[in-house]
Formats: structure tokens, C-alpha cells, sequence
């Protein structure tokens, strides 16, 4: 689901809601101490789940003392973001 590699979390499976719960423990599972760039470059499908197992990392990150950002968020999640008034809330790399 998500794969360590050159110092980014790279998500290799759909961002839906089939896949939410195991993306939100495996970005959990994955969080380190110290800036982790989840990177959504290998994303070719995502729904509004997406929003949700995003803030779900980052105050998983928060606990742990974390500093998360996204890179390469697909147009649909980033559309839903400003949708739903949370843009800001989301770190971009």
C-alpha cells in the first residue's frame, strides 16, 4: 500500500474508500520522527476518503512528533480540499 523510497512514503494503491481504513494504519505504521513527504505521485484513482485518511496521518504525525507534507496530490482531492474548506490544512511539499 505505501512504500518507503528515496525518503518519500509513495502510495501505490488507489486513495478510495475500498482502501481507506488499511491506508490510514498503514501511513500510521510508516510515520517516523522527523519530516515524512507522503508522495501521491503513483495515485490513480481517489475519492473523498482521501481528505479524511490525509488528516488522519497528519494528527497521527502530530503525536508522534512528526512533520508530515503531500506531494503530487491528484486534482480531485485537491478540488474536494478547497471544496470543503481545508486546503490550508493540508502541508504540501
Amino acid at each position: 500500500m505505501i512504500e518507503r523510497e528515496a525518503g518519500r512514503l509513495l502510495v501505490k494503491v488507489p486513495l478510495t474508500i475500498a482502501n481507506a481504513r488499511g491506508l490510514l494504519e498503514a501511513g500510521r505504521a510508516a510515520l517516523q520522527p522527523g519530516e515524512q513527504v507522503f508522495d501521491f505521485s503513483e495515485v490513480t484513482e481517489a475519492d473523498s476518503s482521501a481528505i479524511a485518511v490525509m488528516l488522519g496521518w497528519l494528527r497521527a504525525a502530530e503525536m508522534l512528533r512528526s512533520d508530515v507534507k503531500f506531494a503530487q496530490i491528484p486534482n480531485g482531492v485537491r478540488a474536494l480540499a478547497e471544496l470543503y474548506g481545508v486546503t490550508e490544512l493540508l502541508p504540501l511539499a
